[in-house]
């Protein structure tokens, strides 16, 4: 897999999921690792396949969109100071995620690996415990170690997005 940018934000708050999206796309496109079609792509393609996932004893949300609009491999973090309602992925109904967890993925091979990967480790719930209540410039790193643990697998480089982020 190929080596990818890490992002990680919290302290923030968004009133919908599409306030968040936005949010990520305008925030990726700032840090240059999207075409300017991302932001609304990823918006399409989360009101067509939503990402909303009910675990144990949390919910996440991990948007992402077709590679094409990725300029380089990176994944956004976001912890909101409180949940956002999120449609859920294989239901209905919506769901208040905690965590949101935005892959900007080159590769559509590699996306798939990075998905079947995360999903193995949100399994665990103290994995989802450790991300939910770690300090900020821990995030990073507790996330790296789960989920880019293979041999083969480059560590990210993690970037904490500025605190003046427009949204």
């Amino acid at each position: 897999m190929h080596s990818s940018q890490l992002f990680v934000r919290t302290g923030i708050s968004f009133a919908d999921a599409q306030q968040a999206l936005e949010h990520i796309g305008v925030t990726m496109l700032d840090a240059g690792v999207v075409h300017n079609s991302y932001p609304q792509a990823l918006l399409a393609r989360e009101s067509a396949y939503p990402t909303g996932i009910a675990l144990e004893q949390h919910a996440v949300a991990i948007p992402h969109c077709e590679a094409e609009h990725a300029r380089v491999p990176a994944i956004y973090l976001i912890r909101p100071d409180r949940a956002v309602p999120f449609a859920q992925a294989d239901d209905d109904g919506t769901i208040d995620v905690s965590l949101i967890i935005a892959l900007i993925v080159t590769d559509p091979a590699a996306q798939l690996v990075l998905l079947r990967t995360l999903f193995g480790q949100l399994q665990h719930p103290e994995f989802i415990n450790a991300l939910l209540t770690a300090p900020e410039n821990e995030l990073g790193e507790i996330f790296a170690q789960q989920v880019f643990n293979s041999p083969s697998t480059s560590r990210p480089q993690q970037k904490t997005e500025p605190e003046g982020a427009t949204l």
